[in-house]
């Protein structure tokens, strides 16, 4: 008893004492990150995210065969942990049990139960990682780039856990010491078949048993400190600490040592954006030590799966490879750092590769999918933010797009004067805003620079003008009175263009509404990018507005009879693509495919959708980028929509619009997706409700 409780407190002492240094050693790395705000607020709300996504699992669950696996064995860890109690308790008395509850046959059974579960979810995970071999699977394994020795050692090391765990409980059974008599069914027949050996064999047992248990839990520790499975302990804290948006939220505002940069007189020392290591925010760098290389946002990845270089999972890395590698000089002193630039090629050294910067479309797949809530798409931009303002590195088309949102107003640099041609023609008048918005006017409605500018948008925006027209709404447009919101700028990094435009049309808009409250500054808009922006976005520049997508009021508007859809006596299927910035950016889901459902047309829906849906490709500004490298991303969703064999491809969004349009083009000039066309769930509905209005044929007599 005094030998084995020696070498158990002198085992554990070393384990504590290299898991400690390496605690405080991540502690000071991560502090040397900027300040991050609003990390701690909304506690009770924090609180139960923290229940929902570390103890419920829900993005794991997703996935449902690793999840449940996941999920198994991270109720191991938690339930298991008694039995390290009483492997601790039996250092100091054989006979140990934990008080009140120790001989409760239920927390036998758990235990005993929980472990089997680990073992068959290792299984699991064994079988998983075989198949998603990178070796047999390549780019298409979500395994690609991640670090596999590490990975294969730690499931040897919890299934070290499990069989220890039963020939410690197995031996302490047939010695006649084990706290339960029933409930631990695994434990007590490992014991029945261990006591023909004897009593005094089994005590030895249960003490080499015990030792072993003890070692490699502490061996574990020490691993998973020391590798990729930092997320056992660094998970819960980064999901704790995320943004709380509903949705994934506006881009975050510049800041420089954790407070907003005056962008009129910017101070000399002030960062812009990320360029060196030391400019991420704790949070950052919290994201970088938490990653699990899953792979679960490289393989929802658009630009991933269409044969370009960004992995949101290798960006984060590749970050979280160089945090550590610099960690000497951000918290050891060491001096003569070597110059490594954050954002080059890698034959100068770079750590992340220009075009990998470059092909994120911010769909936000990768945040949506990631199980330990790391803010991929924050910290590209912020990225993008550096090289933008400081270097002067960007993709040669951006150039044309920031003049002509500083000349013209709008990204196509068309003359503003042209913004109310798409009201051209119609039956009725379009109402527009002169001087102040009149009390009568209930929804401002926000054209936007597609649907000013480009031909395929109008015909959203003057199918929506007509519904609106024929439900009665009072609403308004501004016509020349427009600007672009800057979505398009603060994308690709260029914060301050963002602010000079975003700041012209927020005091527009507040002297538009003066007088109004928040509640009743409504503005309705075609483009889910006009959406996020002023409704999101803008409340950061003071301009509070009560912003709702046309699909959204026109639902609302069939579900009040002020539309009265009529279905066609037959039609082909139609599926249904859901715009990153409306779906998985603000969660709107649902009106979209009521209002599908409403014109009496049949949804098909294709593999990837809602929360999983494919990217059109034109977001984070790549609208106005060439697409050089792989597949173009629109034509990956194309073919998609043509697998389901539906006659016409709805959206929601003109850029997605725009991007199917081209796709399905392309397709059609190659004779597949013959007779397929795209239209806006509003021009959908538009056609529906006028089925309704339309007189019936005369009956021959």
């Amino acid at each position: 008893m005094v030998v084995r409780l020696i070498l158990g407190l002198a085992l554990t002492a070393v384990g504590v004492a290299f898991a400690a240094a390496r605690v405080r050693w991540l502690y000071r790395l991560i502090r040397t990150g900027q300040p991050a705000h609003g990390r701690t607020e909304h506690v009770g709300e924090r609180i139960r995210t923290h229940l929902v996504e570390v103890f419920g699992q829900r993005r794991l669950l997703k996935w449902t065969v690793p999840g449940l696996a996941h999920f198994f064995t991270f109720w191991g860890f938690v339930i298991l942990a008694s039995v390290y109690l009483e492997a601790y308790g039996a250092l100091f008395n054989p006979d140990f049990h934990i008080p009140l509850i120790g001989r409760w046959p239920v927390l036998g059974f758990l235990q005993d139960f929980i472990a089997v579960a680990v073992f068959l979810s290792l299984i699991a995970f064994t079988i998983i990682r075989i198949r998603q071999a990178p070796e047999r699977k390549e780019r298409a394994s979500r395994f690609y780039g991640s670090h596999l020795g590490g990975a294969w050692l730690i499931l040897f090391m919890i299934f070290n856990v499990v069989w220890t765990m039963f020939l410690f409980r197995g031996a302490s059974a047939a010695a006649g010491t084990f706290p339960y008599d029933s409930g631990a069914y695994v434990s007590l027949g490992v014991g029945d078949a261990l006591r023909p050996l004897g009593t005094g064999f089994n005590d030895v047992l249960e003490t080499v048993g015990l030792m072993l248990h003890l070692g490699v839990m502490l061996s574990f520790l020490v691993i998973v400190l020391h590798s990729k499975h930092l997320h056992i302990f660094l998970a819960p804290v980064n999901v704790t600490v995320k943004r709380m948006p509903d949705g994934l939220g506006p881009v975050l505002p510049m800041e420089s040592g954790g407070k907003p940069i005056d962008f009129e007189d910017p101070g000399e020392d002030d960062v812009f954006g990320r360029g060196k290591i030391e400019d991420f925010t704790w949070k950052g760098m919290l994201d970088f030590a938490t990653c699990t290389e899953c792979g679960r946002c490289q393989s929802q990845c658009p630009a991933w799966n269409t044969g370009k270089p960004l992995s949101p999972k290798m960006v984060i890395m590749d970050l979280r490879d160089h945090l550590f590698e610099t960690a000497p000089y951000l918290i050891g002193g060491k001096q003569d750092r070597p110059e490594v630039p954050l954002v080059g090629p890698e034959s100068d050294g770079g750590v992340i590769d220009p075009d990998v910067l470059w092909s994120c479309t911010t769909c936000g797949a990768c945040v949506e999918q990631c199980p330990v809530d790391i803010e991929h798409v924050d910290h590209i931009i912020d990225m993008r933010r550096h090289q933008v303002l400081i270097e002067s590195a960007f993709p040669t088309e951006l150039g044309t797009l920031f003049r002509n949102l500083e000349n013209k107003g709008n990204p196509w640099g068309q003359n503003n004067s042209e913004r109310l041609d798409w009201a051209k023609d119609l039956d009725f008048e379009v109402p527009v805003v002169e001087g102040e918005l009149g009390e009568d006017v209930e929804y401002l409605f926000w054209v936007g620079c597609a649907g000013a500018f480009d031909d395929n948008a109008r015909k959203t925006v003057r199918a929506t003008a007509e519904l609106l027209h024929l439900a009665g709404v009072d609403y308004a447009v501004l016509g020349n009175g427009e600007t672009c919101t800057g979505d398009p700028a603060r994308r690709s990094g260029n914060e301050f263009l963002f602010q000079m435009l975003a700041q012209e049309t927020k005091e527009n808009l507040n002297a538009l509404f003066e007088g109004r409250e928040p509640a009743r500054r409504k503005i309705v808009t075609t483009c889910p990018h006009c959406l996020n922006t002023l409704g999101r976005e803008y409340p950061q520049l003071e301009g509070h507005y009560e912003v709702v997508h046309h699909t959204q009021l026109l639902n609302r508007l069939v579900r009040e009879s002020k539309l009265t859809p009529v279905a066609p006596e037959s039609g082909t299927p139609v599926t249904y693509h859901d715009p990153c910035y409306l779906g998985r950016h603000n969660k709107v889901y649902t009106p979209p495919r009521e209002l599908v459902g409403a014109t009496g047309a049949t949804l098909s829906e294709m593999p990837r959708h809602a929360d999983r849906a494919l990217c059109c490709g034109a977001g984070g500004a790549r609208m106005w980028m060439e697409e050089k490298i792989g597949k173009r991303i629109n034509l990956e969703r194309v073919d998609e929509a043509i697998a389901t064999e539906a006659g016409t491809i709805v959206t929601g969004c003109p850029f997605c619009k725009v991007m199917i349009s081209d796709g399905l083009v392309q397709r059609q000039s190659e004779s597949t997706g013959e007779g397929m066309d795209v239209r806006d769930v509003a021009q959908l509905l538009l056609e529906s409700v006028h089925r309704g209005t339309k007189s019936p044929e005369p009956t021959s007599s």
